[in-house]
């Protein structure tokens, strides 16, 4: 599970998912307490972190900026109880969107000044496929059909002095009907365009690193099986 905490990733795994090539310039095992002169720079990593620095490295993550950090990952033994611990922190909100495909095109919004893809909360009694379509046809004013499920991705704010965690459900859609595309002005999305892969790409680089997780977590499921 990755959260991203005022943009940083804030990694939950198990032992199992712990990748042995890769390499973190930081380790800590069975800390109790945030050490005293923790780098706050690139990939550090805690193995069976008490509740106590769970809850301290959230505040930190959520008060400061750190450009130096890259990611923070808790690793444990008990990932349900981890996760469980972690988003009790936090009061949970649900949403869902979809990246649209229109043959080598996707759909990109501009909202809040940075390019986004369409999204939105859910209504009572809305599956996350329904909203998910719902958001997007009334964001872009488009048609679309819904296919398979990407991903989630997690990422937190504050609103009223609470701390939120939003999950956001994503799905692959594809475009039936572009012909009255316009932006939801009264959404705060300013332009609405076409973007090929590559394009986007470099168009994401103005988002927010949950969204560049997003589209290639759909760049990697759509890469083909290499043949031998």
């Amino acid at each position: 599970m990755r959260i991203f905490v005022n943009d940083k990733p804030f990694d939950l795994i198990s032992y199992e998912e712990l990748n042995p090539s890769k390499s973190y310039e930081t380790v800590y095992s069975d800390m109790e307490e945030l050490p005293a002169h923790l780098p706050w720079k690139d990939d550090v990593l805690f193995h069976e972190p008490s509740h106590d620095l769970i809850i301290r490295l959230l505040y930190i993550l959520r008060t400061r900026k750190l450009k130096d950090l890259d990611s923070i990952t808790l690793v444990t033994k008990d990932k349900a109880a981890l996760k469980k611990f972690v988003k009790s922190r936090f009061s949970i909100i649900k949403a869902a969107g979809g990246i649209v495909s229109k043959k080598d095109k996707m759909l990109l919004i501009f909202r809040l000044g940075k390019w986004d893809f369409p999204k939105g909360k859910f209504e009572k009694g809305e599956t996350p496929k329904q909203c998910a379509l719902r958001e997007v046809e009334e964001e872009c004013a488009v048609k679309v059909k819904a296919g398979k499920k990407i991903c989630n991705t997690w990422h937190t704010y504050t609103q009223d002095r609470k701390s939120i965690l939003k999950k956001t459900y994503w799905f692959e859609m594809d475009c039936v009907s572009d012909v009255d595309m316009t932006p939801q002005k009264e959404e705060g999305i300013d332009d609405i365009r076409w973007f090929f892969e590559a394009d986007a790409k470099i168009a994401l680089i103005n988002s927010y690193p949950s969204m560049r997780y997003l589209f290639k977590q759909f760049i990697k499921s759509h890469l083909k099986p290499q043949t031998l």
